[in-house]
């Protein structure tokens, strides 16, 4: 499919006419900006809508019908502004409007209305054993667009149905809204309900949370903030912009001075639980894409490994522990994920950091010591459409 279907004659084209065109064709984005007609992301690709090319007073007009005052007033001052915005019976929308060569852009993802669970998303058992840890630091990584933010939200649902905590959750802007069941469920929003994400983490370690959500680590000081918190007795859940396990440990660590470096090591090491990165992949049927993941649990190997400034022996400690301490390799996922026929090979070797050892595990003569592949008739459960 290279453009959607044609509109309706003469449609009135406004936000909600986008929205619902978003919904009706199952696109996870829409991107709005001058000179061309509306872009949808379906299963992976931007397609052009088969419409007349918005003019940059159309685009302000639309965009700005859903900004409230201040958040014009920050656009014009910023040049950008992140929000969420819902439109009845259509669903919630996180936003992004920005200037591009003096024109106003927006790229509008869909945030589902009910918070999928663990299981809906076709993710590992093991997640649930490590969002119920007492504390730690447990991250979620990936690139954009790859549905951290719903395994976030996964992971907190588990929380809100199993355990009678106190969740406190930071973020900018607010996508998934909870509804309390046995935990209690506080949402801060970055700009409205709070100035900043490290002030509203530094203030929420005095408003009694067993449990941290934090958006997304982005600089040191947020990232020493979460370190302390995850010390103190909280679980700190986050998101991070990296790869793999391997590069999430090397990113923290870098974000510090030299000086610095060692103390964070041996924070990291102490405090922890683990990190799942994730992407998503075509599907061999083309009938969306599924998530395929990395997860390592901090062992005493992998503890020992940080410590030792060891990263670059960590993916094999990784493919080594998949039996008894469930972790698993990237590369592990993927076999599976072809043996099931879910996804091609063509696609899991473009997924792969490491594809001649993939290739090598399909030969028969992986490197992976303690990985037994599943047997092929077994599926896997196949993910819904993620959010970033």
């Amino acid at each position: 499919m290279s453009q959607l279907p044609p509109s309706p004659a003469s449609p009135t084209v406004d936000m909600k006419y986008l929205i619902r065109a978003l919904i009706k064709y199952s696109a996870s984005d829409l991107h709005l900006k001058a000179g061309r007609p509306p872009l949808y992301r379906i299963n992976g690709k931007v397609i052009p809508a088969k419409m007349p090319e918005l003019t940059a007073e159309q685009l302000q007009g639309l965009v700005f019908a859903v900004l409230s005052r201040n958040q014009k007033q920050a656009l014009e001052e910023k040049r950008q502004i992140d929000f969420s915005f819902a439109m009845e019976e259509q669903g919630r929308f996180r936003c992004n409007i920005y200037y591009e060569r003096g024109n106003v852009s927006a790229a509008i993802r869909m945030v589902p209305m009910i918070v999928p669970r663990l299981d809906d998303l076709g993710l590992p058992p093991i997640l649930k054993e490590l969002c119920q840890r007492p504390r730690g630091l447990l991250l979620v990584t990936g690139a954009t667009g790859c549905g951290k933010s719903t395994t976030l939200a996964a992971m907190v649902q588990h929380l809100n149905e199993t355990s009678y905590t106190h969740i406190l959750a930071i973020e900018d802007p607010i996508e998934f809204v909870f509804r309390d069941m046995k935990a209690a469920i506080t949402q801060r929003e970055v700009g409205s309900d709070v100035h900043s994400l490290q002030e509203g983490l530094y203030g929420g370690l005095r408003q009694d949370p067993d449990v941290i959500m934090l958006g997304e680590l982005r600089d040191g000081p947020t990232i020493q903030t979460a370190l302390t918190a995850a010390e103190t007795g909280h679980l700190v859940l986050a998101t991070l912009h990296t790869n793999d396990a391997r590069g999430t440990i090397d990113r923290i660590v870098d974000v510090f001075p030299s000086e610095a470096k060692n103390q964070v090591r041996v924070q990291l090491a102490s405090t922890l639980v683990g990190v799942v990165s994730q992407q998503l992949i075509s599907r061999a049927d083309g009938s969306g894409r599924v998530c395929a993941t990395e997860i390592m649990v901090k062992s005493p190997i992998i503890e020992q490994y940080i410590l030792k400034d060891q990263l670059d022996r960590i993916p094999e400690a990784i493919a080594n522990s998949n039996s008894y301490y469930n972790m698993q390799s990237m590369n592990q996922t993927l076999h599976k994920l072809v043996n099931a026929g879910t996804i091609t090979l063509e696609e899991a070797l473009r997924g792969s950091t490491n594809p001649d050892d993939l290739k090598l595990m399909f030969s028969g003569f992986s490197r992976d010591q303690d990985y037994q592949p599943e047997d092929s008739s077994q599926k896997p459960k196949i993910s819904i459409k993620l959010a970033s």
